[in-house]
C-alpha cells in the first residue's frame, strides 16, 4: 500500500477507536453550513463527523475487526464516531436528518455487532444515558428506602403506644 493510502488509513483507524461505535451516513446533498451546523451538534455529545473514501474506511474497518459495512460502502460517505452516548448521538443525528431530509443514514456498528438504519432508529429512541443511570440508581435506591421504613416502623409504633398509654394515664389522673 502507498504511504499516502497508509496514512489515510492510520487516520480513520485513530478515529474509529474514539468510541465503541461507527454510523455511516451518505451526505451527498448536504450543504457546508449544515455539515458545520451537524459537526456542532455532535461536538456538543463528544462525537464527530468525517468524511470517508469507502476503500479506506473497508481497509481500517477490517484491520479493527469491524463487522462487514460493505453493503454501505458507496456513494459518498461520512463516519459519526465519538462520545459516550451512542443513543443520544443517534437521536441528534436522526433529528438533523428529519429535520433536512436531505441526508440518510447508512448502518454501522455498536460494539462489533452491525446495525442497520433500522435499528439505529430503535437506538435514537432509547433514553439518553444520564437517564438510564438514574432510572438504575431509582431501581437500586427503591428496596433500601423501603428496608429503613419497615425498620423504621417498629420504633414508630412503640414510641406511638407509649404515647398513648402516658395519655391514658395522663387523662386519667386528671
Amino acid at each position: 500500500m502507498r504511504p499516502e493510502k497508509q496514512f489515510l488509513v492510520e487516520e480513520i483507524s485513530t478515529q474509529l477507536d474514539k468510541s465503541d461505535y461507527v454510523f455511516l451516513t451518505n451526505y451527498s446533498r448536504i450543504t457546508v453550513e449544515e455539515t458545520e451546523e451537524l459537526r456542532s451538534t455532535l461536538a456538543g455529545l463528544g462525537a464527530e463527523f468525517h468524511v470517508v473514501k469507502n476503500n479506506i474506511l473497508n481497509v481500517a474497518a477490517k484491520a479493527r475487526e469491524l463487522p462487514d459495512m460493505q453493503d454501505w460502502l458507496s456513494g459518498p460517505t461520512a463516519i459519526v464516531v465519538g462520545g459516550k452516548d451512542p443513543s443520544g448521538v443517534a437521536k441528534a443525528l436522526g433529528k438533523f436528518f428529519s429535520d433536512k431530509e436531505k441526508v440518510e443514514l447508512k448502518g454501522g456498528a455498536l460494539s462489533k455487532r452491525l446495525l442497520n438504519k433500522d435499528e439505529i432508529e430503535e437506538l435514537a429512541k432509547l433514553p439518553s444515558l444520564e437517564i438510564l443511570r438514574a432510572q438504575l440508581m431509582g431501581l437500586l435506591n427503591t428496596p433500601a428506602q423501603k428496608m429503613v421504613s419497615v425498620l423504621n416502623a417498629v420504633p414508630v409504633s412503640v414510641v406511638n403506644l407509649l404515647q398513648a398509654k402516658v395519655d391514658q394515664e395522663g387523662g386519667a389522673n386528671a
